[in-house]
């Protein structure tokens, strides 16, 4: 029997499975989809500045606890796998249209300062001085203030994943591709065995036992909990977006515009997106979508006559009510865990996810009280960082 079994292969399911075979455990991860259909390879890599403050949430001390280990990690992995992440502290821009943005902007730079993050106004002389390929937009007036959050730091996903993926398997972590659970057998407090299937769904069956479980699935996560005698929302939430390849870079920091955004890579390539949809489990990217997309970056940096649409794709967030992750013991499963509902911040918040987590299921005391992240709670609705708040914020902006 295993020590550990991890149902979810997307960047928590592996973040979790590294930090318990680094602990010595045995581990085997059961993957529903390929590393490049999770919602994380499908994610930009933005991670805004994390600073940890006295009046922080429990959320914001996750973040920044996570923030912390990124830097760790990324050196770990590079030195572990050979392959570099890019993390990087490059800065981000966040653009006001009209005057209302400009008032939105200032209430987001007084926030920030008082979380004690490094937060400038820049004029649009300033703007232009900062990033020259936005000086037409500034000339034009479709740019008239922004703010530079100079620790905002961006990463590359699929590099993550790839390193986390080759880690895993260097710790002696066996992962089961295309693996569906269809049965959560559980008999006395307790998870007895697992019935997966192929998930394609072919008939064929096979049973997993562990001493310990932990459901970290995803989108997907809410439908599983229900076995664990356990409601907990993980509604997914579509994101698309579109890959440019440019002969070369023309911006050096992540650009944002209320929910949408430009992230370079070194390689010349420029990441436009994204969308916030309800869309159920459809990923899927949708024509009319991609322009508009493609449309945004034309209107922040002008005509790109040698940019080629080098592919597009589509993601699905597993969010939560109050924008709060589920992290914690079952309480009804004494050797059951869960890991679910990260929305918009599951990259971000995977380190400190995987810390947290595999010090609990080795009978650690961790380094933030989970109480806040409990899966047995009654998330409360209104947070703005709620999928409820997302949509209308989305919804608003297409107006």
């Amino acid at each position: 029997m295993i020590d550990c079994c991890i149902i979810g292969g997307g960047i928590i399911g592996l973040s979790i499975a590294r930090e318990l075979a680094g602990r010595g455990l045995s581990v085997r991860v059961l993957a529903r989809d390929a590393s490049r259909d999770t919602a994380s390879w499908a994610a930009a890599g933005i991670f805004p500045p994390a600073p940890d403050f006295a009046a922080a949430s429990a959320n914001d001390r996750l973040t920044a606890y996570s923030d912390r280990l990124h830097r760790t990690w990324a050196e770990e992995l590079r030195d572990e796998t050979g392959v570099d992440n890019e993390l990087e502290q490059c800065g981000g821009l966040h653009l006001a249209r009209d005057e209302r943005g400009i008032a939105r902007l200032r209430e987001a730079q007084a926030a920030w300062l008082a979380k004690g993050a490094r937060c400038d106004w820049l004029t649009g002389p300033d703007l232009a001085a900062e990033e020259p390929a936005l000086r037409a937009a500034v000339v034009e007036g479709r740019i008239v203030g922004a703010l530079l959050l100079s620790d905002e730091m961006r990463i590359r996903p699929p590099r993550h994943l790839e390193s986390l993926y080759q880690s895993c398997r260097m710790r002696g972590v066996e992962i089961t591709s295309a693996a569906e659970v269809r049965e959560i057998n559980v008999h006395n407090g307790r998870i007895e065995r697992l019935v997966i299937g192929q998930a394609d769904g072919s008939t064929t069956t096979d049973t997993i036992q562990a001493d310990r479980y932990c459901l970290a699935a995803g989108a997907w996560s809410g439908h599983l909990a229900a076995s664990l005698g356990l409601h907990i929302e993980t509604r997914p939430i579509r994101g698309q977006i579109a890959l440019l390849r440019l002969p070369e870079q023309v911006i050096s920091r992540v650009v944002n515009v209320g929910l949408e955004y430009l992230v370079p890579r070194a390689d010349g390539r420029l990441l436009v997106g994204s969308t916030i949809e309800d869309a159920g489990f459809e990923k899927i990217t949708t024509p009319q979508t991609i322009e508009r997309l493609l449309a945004f970056a034309q209107q922040l940096l002008g005509p790109l006559p040698d940019a080629t649409l080098e592919q597009s794709w589509a993601g699905l967030r597993p969010g939560s009510v109050d924008g709060v992750p589920f992290i914690g013991a079952a309480p009804a499963c004494s050797n059951a865990f869960v890991a679910a509902g990260h929305f918009r911040a599951g990259l971000h918040q995977s380190t400190g996810t995987a810390v947290l987590l595999a010090d609990l299921m080795t009978g650690r005391t961790p380094a933030l009280d989970l109480t806040p992240f409990l899966p047995g709670r009654q998330p409360e609705a209104g947070s703005p960082d709620s999928v409820q708040a997302y949509l209308a914020r989305a919804a608003e902006a297409s107006a």
